[in-house]
């Protein structure tokens, strides 16, 4: 005989396994300080990439004013007012993806663990079953 109050349950964590444990139980696969180094390592990498960009656009659409006063420029000046902002512009990116990936870790694990919980309320099910 079928019990629908398992069957309530089992509905309940296949659905949940479709769409939002898609997301959140690999990423309680990870220690906590591996999950949020490797995703600040990757958006600081994705920083350095656009900010090159952007500094390249900027040259390239500016080119005939830079070539004009490239002589005339402190190139070492230009060099560390690149790097100063490249470090703010690094420092600010790293905070926001530490709070990020840190607030996205702690939600995935209490959602896992309420999906743990039902696992575990399904298995004393089957056992009282028996």
């Amino acid at each position: 005989m079928l019990d629908e109050q398992r069957i309530k349950l089992m509905t309940r964590m296949a659905s949940y396994e479709d769409t939002e444990g898609k997301k959140m139980i690999p990423i309680t696969r990870y220690f906590r300080s591996d999950y949020i180094g490797f995703n600040i390592a990757k958006s600081l990498v994705g920083v350095t990439i656009a900010f090159i960009v952007i500094v390249g656009v900027f040259v390239f659409c500016n080119i005939e004013t830079f070539m004009a006063q490239f002589y005339k420029m402190d190139i070492m000046e230009l060099a560390r007012k690149l790097l100063s902002a490249y470090v703010v512009v690094l420092i600010i990116y790293a905070l926001v993806s530490f709070l990020l990936y840190t607030y996205r870790y702690n939600k995935a694990k209490k959602s896992v663990r309420i999906y743990q919980s039902a696992l575990r309320k399904l298995l004393s099910m089957y056992d009282e079953k028996l």
